[in-house]
């Protein structure tokens, strides 16, 4: 979601994306291992299938539709001790001419009609929490102290919005139903 409308408009470069995933232990799939034994995570964290992730070529060939050209991602997932939610911070180096506030508003023009995307203001961040339990997806953008790159750091929780909740909101449409029903949950906090 994050890189889509970006890549569409080629504001960024296809060849330099950095995606660095912290997911709960159910992001790590349901089998039980263990490494994704509460005791085992718990106070840690586990980089896993770094340099060469299986979900790599996948989200390679996703946003290759999108940009029309190649894309060259390195994708590196960190095992978290929680057991939901997935936030990535999205390293980007911008094509010239484009500015961190011209991601803001691509991102905000592409998203505003989205029902569960959610695009925060400049300079501010989400946290898992925010989404915990919901459909929602938070994303925030942050100019990098490096020239030329910016930072998208985007949240959701991967047993609504990573599955069943994504399930759902498909269904909706292909029925013909709103997109929204039964999906319109706020988020679980504490």
């Amino acid at each position: 979601l994050a890189l889509t409308p970006l890549l569409e408009g080629k504001m960024v470069h296809a060849e330099d994306i950095i995606i660095d995933a912290k997911s709960g232990v159910t992001g790590a799939g349901r089998s039980p291992k263990e490494m994704t034994l509460f005791a085992e995570v718990t106070e840690g964290i586990h980089a896993y299938g770094t340099g060469g992730h299986r979900h790599a070529p996948e989200i390679e060939q996703g946003l290759a539709w999108a940009s029309g050209s190649d894309v060259v991602v390195n994708f590196s997932p960190h095992l978290m001790p929680m057991s939901r939610g997935i936030l990535e911070s999205i390293y980007v180096k911008m094509t010239d001419g484009t500015t961190p506030e011209d991601i803001q508003a691509a991102l905000e023009k592409r998203y505003t009609d989205e029902p569960f995307v959610r695009i925060l203001p400049f300079g501010v961040t989400p946290q898992t929490r925010h989404v915990r339990g919901s459909n929602y997806v938070l994303m925030g953008v942050v100019k990098d102290r490096v020239p030329g790159r910016v930072i998208i750091v985007a949240v959701e929780d991967n047993l609504v919005k990573g599955a069943s909740g994504q399930a759902v909101q498909n269904m909706n449409v292909m029925l013909g139903l709103p997109e929204t029903m039964g999906l319109e949950i706020e988020p679980l906090f504490p």
